[in-house]
């Protein structure tokens, strides 16, 4: 029996013993005083003892399956047809497993047929005899759960119980992938260190990866200077922020304080579809018409080469992207704003601008802080709109109309295609990565601090 299979039949008996343990707990619930948990609370007793003790064996033994199968096909084989164990065994059960499973039709293993058809009768009786033992369990559990259907028991408090278990694991879950990610890239970090100096990848003004094929090539010994990526990543976050800023927090005020409940309850989530469209749209859309528009406008003022890439372009339309994100954000803190605070101000006489400029943002000024911040945090992380309309260039400019990169396009572009995970060239992605972590990691930590301030003032 497949697994996706077992696990539905499981889920369906533990739904039989939701409904069979609800209907007997529905019985005695006339009489209030004596019933500590409402029915559905039985039902759901019992279906976390029908299904989890049974699922988790199914998923213990889809882990366990591997390690036991393949040894038993391979002992199953004549002696002169067993691989030598290592990569040549493990690329033959590769083989054996595909031609089982009908992924693949053809054997290029002498004697992989034959191991295939042994390893689908194994795979067979062995999940034959765990679907025994799941339903055994499943019935066990079903058991234990009905006798537990009386008035005086905890249900609520044992179904809680395991939702906070849960909760946990899943919190556990969370963070400890958190920290996987962040040890894989401190130790990628430290093997690009040990060839590149920390002095040289921090305040270095070069940024040139290619390192020589051979010992004779001129021009490719490696420069690893990241300050042009830094740069340019700031730049076209600051151009970016330039345009998000002003719009959203504009947008958010008209929206709160000027336009007609039927107004808003239209334009805003017209503006927050801005914010569902896929960052490669953008992307189209900054390299086929912003990009070319700026090039011309760069020729009308005046200037005698600007590029067909620009960080002004992609600026802009990741500005455009960030802004319902902005406007979103200024939208809640303004609202969040106690009306007393802005009836105070009308009623002294001051007029609506004045009320804006003088009492609601000063007192939402925390949250439309901490909403800026993550928007330069997602515009820090923003790929796709660099790629395709600010170039690969690692320049140090403060000309908007040239082209330049940022990290994450840097860090795409040195992962691209096959490389050597023992070269400074692909090492430095995670140094990169690294740093890019740890500013938006600051950036959200502060970020979030403002934000909390600001609720705990008004809630």
């Amino acid at each position: 029996m497949p697994l996706s299979a077992l696990v539905l039949l499981l889920l369906g008996l533990a739904t039989i013993g939701f409904l069979v343990s609800r209907g007997r707990a529905a019985q005695f619930q006339a009489d209030f005083r004596a019933v500590h948990s409402r029915p559905n609370y039985h039902g759901w007793f019992s279906f976390i003892w029908v299904f989890l003790p049974a699922a988790l064996l199914v998923v213990a033994w889809s882990l366990f399956a591997p390690s036991y199968i393949g040894p038993s096909v391979i002992n199953s084989l004549p002696a002169e047809m067993q691989p030598e164990p290592g990569i040549a065994r493990q690329m033959f059960l590769n083989e054996v497993r595909s031609l089982a499973e009908g992924t693949s039709d053809y054997a290029f293993s002498p004697g992989a047929e034959e191991a295939a058809a042994q390893y689908k009768a194994i795979a067979t009786r062995a999940n034959w005899v765990v679907a025994a033992l799941a339903g055994a369990l499943a019935l066990l559990g079903f058991f234990y759960a009905f006798t537990r259907v009386k008035p005086q028991f905890r249900a609520r408090t044992r179904v809680e119980r395991f939702m906070m278990g849960l909760l946990i694991i899943a919190s556990i879950v969370a963070i400890m992938t958190t920290l996987g990610i962040v040890f894989s890239l401190l130790f990628e970090s430290l093997r690009f260190f040990d060839k590149v100096s920390p002095i040289e990848f921090l305040f270095g003004t070069h940024w040139s990866p290619q390192q020589a094929i051979r010992a004779d090539q001129v021009g490719s010994s490696g420069a690893f200077g990241a300050v042009p990526l830094f740069w340019g990543t700031a730049f076209i976050t600051i151009i970016a922020m330039a345009v998000a800023v002003p719009i959203g927090l504009l947008s958010a005020i008209y929206l709160t304080q000027y336009a007609s409940s039927r107004f808003r309850k239209w334009m805003k989530p017209i503006l927050e579809i801005l914010a569902g469209v896929p960052t490669v749209v953008y992307g189209y859309f900054a390299a086929l018409t912003v990009a070319p528009l700026v090039r011309q406008f760069g020729y009308a003022i005046g200037l005698s080469d600007p590029s067909s890439e620009s960080a002004l372009a992609a600026g802009l339309v990741m500005g455009v992207m960030i802004i319902p994100f902005m406007s979103s954000l200024s939208d809640d803190a303004i609202t969040a704003v106690p009306s007393a605070m802005k009836d105070g101000s009308l009623a002294l006489g001051a007029t609506p601008s004045e009320t804006i400029r003088k009492v609601l943002i000063p007192a939402a000024l925390p949250g439309i802080v901490g909403g800026f911040l993550l928007a330069v945090s997602r515009a820090i992380g923003e790929t796709m709109i660099v790629v395709m309309a600010a170039g690969l260039a690692a320049n140090m400019t403060a000309n908007p109309f040239q082209s330049v990169t940022t990290v994450t396009t840097q860090i795409v572009a040195l992962l691209t295609g096959d490389q050597e995970f023992d070269s400074a060239k692909t090492l430095s992605a995670f140094a990169l990565g690294l740093v890019l972590f740890l500013v938006t990691l600051a950036l959200n930590v502060y970020a979030l601090r403002v934000v909390k301030k600001y609720r705990e003032a008004y809630e």
